[in-house]
Parts: structure tokens; C-alpha cells; sequence
């Protein structure tokens, strides 16, 4: 009995600890005029050894890294009775407090002017604040319990999906994870909302939008997004049991933003950078991000959870994360009949194009693209890549993807990826257990075999198989054409004037004629089929006169050296769809009940 008294007192001593640690935010933005913002930081009861302060280098729902820290100065620290304490910059965005007593209040300037889902922007008209780019955080005490209040003019609204409190200017947050999740956008708001509900538990689901319109503008906008909302429910079955009961659209659409759109765990960051109209071709990014809060925030990669806002977050699954979420956030607007379906074949013409003719999904798998993202997920850099022929984005692939297991799923298995989703959702984010990817092999064998999982995910996520679209598509009463078929071509090369001369402004691309015959970005085109080159049009003139296999002669000056060669000429392999009704054929009973069964029409 003694022992047991022993053990439970530290136990006791140790809780209560923990739960007297907090972290308290205050938010002013005394100077916006000039897109500054004042904020502190108090954390108390946070023991005596040398307390580290830090801004984040990456933000969830982007994988490379950004020096948030650039924008920080004035940083300065006091202890619990205002006397101020010696901070010492021990790294770029890193500021050490040695010596306090358990308590440190650090205050700072941060200067914001760049408004999208990752970046922030201090303005007198409206501050769009994304966490990890505003808020220093201390280091170690990530479970501590956050709250944040924003000092901010009268006639201004707050949205975040932080938790409120009996202060509308205060929220809280169960610890850094969620803090740093939640972007919260203060200005000139409109707001709409409207209920949902799984079996016994509702839900508010609102929008909150900035934006040149009127209330009814908003409105008619949000009853747009509750088909969007109920749409994608039908998807999974059910909605994610949300935090604080709420989802909240965070939307910009006004000049004064960059396009962006950002998934968060209750709410999406969508920022636009056109005049607000409400209509349906701006909705492609609302039912995008969206679906995020199935797919990404709850049925998550293991590879980035939890989030790591020190460094880039490499994860293999992106082509899932993303890529799904791509081809599901278009077949939605299909589905939801915002979308025509002739215009969405122009969509998965694009997918497939990306699949079957950019390198990076002909000799790299999913898998390697999506671990690339560090780099190209708004990543900056100034020196060249070859990106062109050794990249292509996990959004387009990972789309692709979807669309081949569909439909394959589909004419195999009288099954949907609507089955697969579901699968993820009830194993993986309804329990919120990381998946892995053989355990995503592990629940297509649930709906299909164990060999069919193996050999799908051997061939398209492990490797980089073409896919057969075409006998797919037939099924569906689609045909796979070429886009272009017969004409003569060079490749898709970006013909750039400089210098009344023609130059080649990019990457030439694998496996095409001009990357065959050794010309390169930055190399000078002089002759084509002996005929002297000072613009682009005479280059489509030639072609026009020519057919594919046909071989000219090439004069081209690398530096300064003056070169000729041969081409070859090939056809463009980029491919389109067509419904066969438009060919002069008739739909059979099957081809028109499976079309029916995939686009909802």
C-alpha cells in the first residue's frame, strides 16, 4: 500500500504540472497600414531550464519548407512581473530565454503581406492570418493548452475553426497541432450557414467569405456548397465528427489574394484571386478542399503524422492525399451537376495525357513523385530543375490513378472507388489510425482479391505501367482519340523571341524529336528544313508542310558554337475523349447504364 501511495503522489505532483502549463497569444495590429502585426506570447509555469521560442519552417498541408522567420524582429522577453529578460537569436528562427523564473512573455513585430493558404497578410481592410507564418511557439510544449485573443477594430468578424468562448475576440485550442492547423481570416465578413447531421449528432456548416458581393450573394453561394457538402458525404456515408460540432469555409475571392486553396482539419483556407460572381466555375476549389476533410486530414499518410513544423514532411502517399482528392473534387461538380460532362472529359483527358505522356508518370511511380513534393510544393528555389522529365505532379498522377481504378474496379468487380473510399474511411480516419501503403493494398483486397491488389499495386503505385483508358472508357460509351493525329511534330517546346532570334525557353522533353536531336533550354533555333528562323509561326509553317517521320535538318547555336543535325519528325501523343454518340454510334444498354452508374447523369 505504502509503494503504491509513493508512485501515485509524483503521478499527482506531475499532473498538475502539466495542467497548469498554458500558452497565452495576444494578437494587435497597431501599425496594418503598413502590414505589420504586435504579438506576445506568455508561457507560464514552463519550469526553469532555458526556454526556446521558435517560428515554424512548414505548414500543414504544404510538404516543402518556408522561412516564416524572415519576417519576425523586435523580439524581446519579459518575465511574470514585466522585467525584462535577455533573449539571445540562437539560430535563423530560433530565440533562446536562459535564464527566467517559469514564466516568459515574449513579444515580437511580424510583417505580413502575401494573402494565401500559406503566407499572411496584415492590411487595415481584412488580416489573413495562417498560424505557423504569424505565431512563434515554444519548443516542448506542445501539449500545453492554447488560448489567443485578437485585439481588432469593432466592425470586424473573426473565422477560424478554434474554439470560441463567451469573448468573441477569444478561442482556444487543446494544444500546437490543432493551434497551427486553424487559419483564422478578421475583416469585413459575410457569413451563411446551415445544419447537417449524422445519425444523432448535428452539425454547423457555414461560410465565411470575403468578398465585394451582398448577403444574398453569400447565400446563394452557400447553398451551392451544402450540394457540394451533401455530395461528398454520399462518397464516405457519413461526415468526420468535427471539433467544437463546426466546418467553416474560410474564403477570399477579391484581387487583393493569391489563388490558394488549403485544407485544415475543420475548416479549408480558400483564397481566390478574382472578383467574387458566385458562379459555378468558382466552386472547383471549394469541393477540392472539402474533400480534404475525409481524405487527408482524417484517412492520413503515417509519413505525416504527426506534422512536423521544424522541416519539410516527405510523405509517400500524396498521390492518394492529393491525387484521389484531384479526380474527386471534379467528379463531384459532375455528380452535383455544376459541371457539364462534356466539359469534364477535357478533365480526364488532362489526367490521362499526364499518365501516359509526361515523364515523370512514364519512368517514376506514384510513389517517387509524391516524395518529391518537398521540392515542389510551393518550394522556392532559383537554380534550374529537370523537373519536366523527371516530375509530374502527384495531383494530375495521383488523379489519373483514381480514374484507372474506377474504372477498372468497375468493369472488373461491379465495384466503385466510392467501395474503396469508404473502406479507407472505416479502417483509417474514422479511427484516425495512419495508414501505410501496403496497408491501402491490404483494403483493395477487401473489396476486389488479394492478386488483384498485388498486381495494381505492383504495376501503378510501386511502378509506372501504362494503363489501358481506351478499352476502359469504351465500356462507358467513350472513345480515346488522339488530339492531334497525323500532323507533323517537334516536341512542346516553349519558342521564346529574344534578340529577333528564336530560342528555346525551356526543357526540351524526353521522347520527343527535339530532345532526340540534342537540343537543349537556352539553345538558339538558326535553320529548320534550310528555311532561316525569326519567329515561332514560321516553325508551325514548316511542320504544316510535312508529315510525322519525315527527317529535316536542324541549325541551332549552343553558346557560341553554330551546329546542324537532323530531326526526326513524330506525331503529338497527346489524347482526348470523345463520347461516341459524337462518331456516329449508339449507345448500347450496358455502355449507357455504366456511364449512368459513374457520372450520376
Amino acid at each position: 500500500m505504502k509503494r503504491n501511495i509513493i508512485l501515485f503522489i509524483p503521478c499527482l505532483f506531475i499532473l498538475a504540472q502539466l495542467q497548469a502549463q498554458h500558452i497565452n497569444y495576444n494578437f494587435s495590429a497597431p501599425n496594418a497600414a503598413h502590414h505589420e502585426a504586435t504579438i506576445t506570447l506568455l508561457a507560464e509555469n514552463i519550469g526553469t531550464a532555458p526556454a526556446v521560442f521558435r517560428m515554424s519552417r512548414s505548414s500543414p498541408g504544404r510538404y516543402a519548407t518556408h522561412e516564416f522567420g524572415k519576417n519576425v524582429y523586435d523580439v524581446k522577453a519579459y518575465d511574470g512581473k514585466g522585467n525584462m529578460l535577455k533573449v539571445q537569436k540562437t539560430d535563423a528562427e530560433i530565440y533562446t530565454v536562459a535564464a527566467h523564473q517559469g514564466t516568459v512573455r515574449i513579444s515580437y513585430t511580424i510583417y505580413g503581406n502575401y494573402a494565401d493558404g500559406t503566407y499572411m497578410n496584415i492590411d487595415p481592410a481584412s488580416y489573413h492570418l495562417n498560424m505557423p507564418a504569424t505565431f512563434m511557439w515554444v519548443k516542448g510544449f506542445d501539449k500545453a493548452p492554447i488560448t489567443i485573443h485578437f485585439d481588432i477594430p469593432a466592425n470586424f468578424k473573426i473565422a477560424t475553426q478554434l474554439k470560441p468562448t463567451s469573448d468573441p475576440n477569444t478561442f482556444t485550442a487543446p494544444g500546437l497541432q490543432l493551434f497551427m492547423d486553424s487559419p483564422t481570416k478578421i475583416g469585413n465578413l459575410f457569413f451563411s450557414d446551415w445544419t447537417e447531421s449524422n445519425p444523432g449528432k448535428a452539425f454547423k456548416f457555414r461560410l465565411a467569405l470575403e468578398a465585394n458581393t451582398t448577403q444574398a450573394g453569400a447565400d446563394s453561394f452557400a447553398v451551392k456548397l451544402k450540394k457540394i457538402v451533401e455530395t461528398e458525404r454520399d462518397v464516405f456515408g457519413e461526415f468526420p465528427d468535427y471539433d467544437f460540432g463546426m466546418y467553416t469555409f474560410i474564403a477570399s475571392i477579391n484581387p487583393y489574394v493569391r489563388g490558394d486553396g488549403m485544407e485544415h482539419r475543420n475548416s479549408t483556407m480558400i483564397t481566390s484571386g478574382n472578383n467574387f460572381t458566385g458562379r459555378n466555375n468558382q466552386l472547383g476549389v471549394f469541393a477540392h478542399e472539402f474533400f480534404h476533410n475525409w481524405n487527408v486530414e482524417r484517412i492520413r499518410p503515417k509519413s505525416i503524422e504527426p506534422f512536423n513544423f521544424e522541416k519539410s514532411n516527405m510523405s509517400e502517399g500524396l498521390w492518394l492525399a492529393e491525387g484521389f482528392t484531384q479526380y474527386y473534387g471534379e467528379m463531384i461538380l459532375v455528380r452535383a451537376g455544376f459541371t457539364p460532362v462534356e466539359n469534364y472529359l477535357n478533365t480526364i483527358s488532362g489526367l490521362i495525357n499526364t499518365k501516359e505522356n509526361t515523364p515523370g508518370a512514364k519512368y517514376y511511380s506514384p510513389i517517387e513523385n509524391s516524395q518529391r513534393a518537398v521540392f515542389v510544393d510551393a518550394g522556392v528555389s532559383i537554380d534550374k530543375t529537370n523537373y519536366p522529365n523527371m516530375f509530374s505532379s502527384y495531383y494530375t498522377y495521383g488523379g489519373a490513378t483514381a480514374l484507372a481504378l474506377d474504372l477498372d474496379l468497375r468493369s472488373r468487380f461491379n465495384k466503385t472507388l466510392d467501395d474503396f473510399m469508404k473502406v479507407l474511411w472505416k479502417r483509417f480516419g474514422k479511427t484516425e489510425i495512419p495508414y501505410t501503403i501496403p496497408g491501402l493494398q491490404d483494403a483493395l483486397a477487401s473489396i476486389t482479391n488479394a492478386s488483384y491488389a498485388s498486381d495494381f499495386f505492383s504495376k501503378y503505385i510501386y511502378g509506372h505501367t501504362s494503363f489501358d483508358y481506351a478499352a476502359v472508357l469504351q465500356k462507358a460509351g467513350f472513345a480515346l482519340t488522339r488530339l492531334v493525329a497525323g500532323k507533323a511534330w517537334l516536341g512542346s517546346v516553349n519558342w521564346t523571341p529574344r534578340n529577333n532570334e528564336i530560342v528555346i525557353g525551356s526543357n526540351t522533353i524526353r521522347d520527343t524529336p527535339l530532345y532526340a536531336a540534342g537540343l537543349d533550354i537556352d539553345d538558339v533555333l538558326l535553320e529548320l528544313d534550310g528555311q532561316s528562323i525569326k519567329q515561332a509561326s514560321t516553325i508551325s509553317d514548316i511542320l504544316a508542310a510535312h508529315k510525322p517521320g519525315d527527317i529535316l535538318l536542324v541549325s541551332y547555336r549552343h553558346r557560341e558554337e553554330t551546329k546542324s543535325t537532323t530531326v526526326n519528325l513524330g506525331e503529338n501523343p497527346a489524347y482526348t475523349i470523345v463520347a461516341i454518340e459524337k462518331q456516329g454510334s449508339s449507345l448500347t444498354n450496358e455502355q449507357q447504364a455504366f456511364r449512368k452508374n459513374w457520372l450520376h447523369q
